[in-house]
C-alpha cells in the first residue's frame, strides 16, 4: 500500500491503540459472550505503557498519512532448558488488528510481513499466534497469508 509506514508504536499512539483494542474486544465478546466481557479492552493505559517500553513485547503500528490503521502486538518467547521443548526463539503475535474502515487494503498483510521480517532479523525460528475458532474472518485471513494450524484447543462447556 502506497504511503503506508510500519513502525514501532510509542506512547503517543495509545489513544488510537485503545480504540482498536476495544474493537478487537468487541469481536471476541460478540462471538463468545460467555468468555469475554462487553465494552472492555485487553490492557489499561499503564499496562500499555509498560508493553510499549519493553523490547520483549514490541508493538508495531501501520500508519498512513498520520493515521494509525492497525497494530501488531508481539511477544518474544523462548523456553531455555525446558524438559521437553527445544530452545527455539519464537515471536508470538499476541494481537493483530486493522481498523474496520481500512480493511481490504492489505494493511494486515503488510503488518504480518513486517513482523515476519522483524522475527527473522531477531533470529526467531517461527512466528505463532492464536485465533478463536468462531472468528471466521480472522481464520480466513491467516490461512490466506500462509499460516498453518500448529495446535488445536478444545473445550466442553458444562
Amino acid at each position: 500500500m502506497e504511503n503506508l509506514k510500519i513502525r514501532r508504536a510509542s506512547e503517543k499512539d495509545i489513544p488510537v491503540i485503545d480504540r482498536l483494542l476495544y474493537a478487537v474486544s468487541k469481536v471476541h465478546s460478540d462471538v463468545r459472550p460467555d468468555l469475554f466481557k462487553q465494552g472492555t479492552k485487553k490492557y489499561n493505559d499503564a499496562e500499555l505503557q509498560n508493553i510499549l517500553s519493553d523490547d520483549t513485547t514490541p508493538v508495531f503500528v501501520a500508519e498512513k498519512d498520520g493515521n494509525i490503521l492497525g497494530y501488531a502486538f508481539c511477544i518474544h518467547k523462548q523456553f531455555l532448558d525446558d524438559n521437553i521443548l527445544t530452545d527455539i526463539k519464537t515471536l508470538y503475535i499476541d494481537d493483530l488488528c486493522v481498523d474496520e474502515s481500512a480493511r481490504g487494503q492489505h494493511i494486515g498483510r503488510a503488518l504480518y510481513d513486517y513482523v515476519l521480517n522483524y522475527a527473522k532479523e531477531c533470529g526467531c525460528y517461527n512466528v505463532t499466534l492464536n485465533v478463536w475458532a468462531d472468528n471466521t474472518s480472522a481464520l480466513r485471513f491467516y490461512e490466506k497469508i500462509g499460516l498453518k494450524v500448529q495446535k488445536i484447543g478444545m473445550e466442553k462447556i458444562l
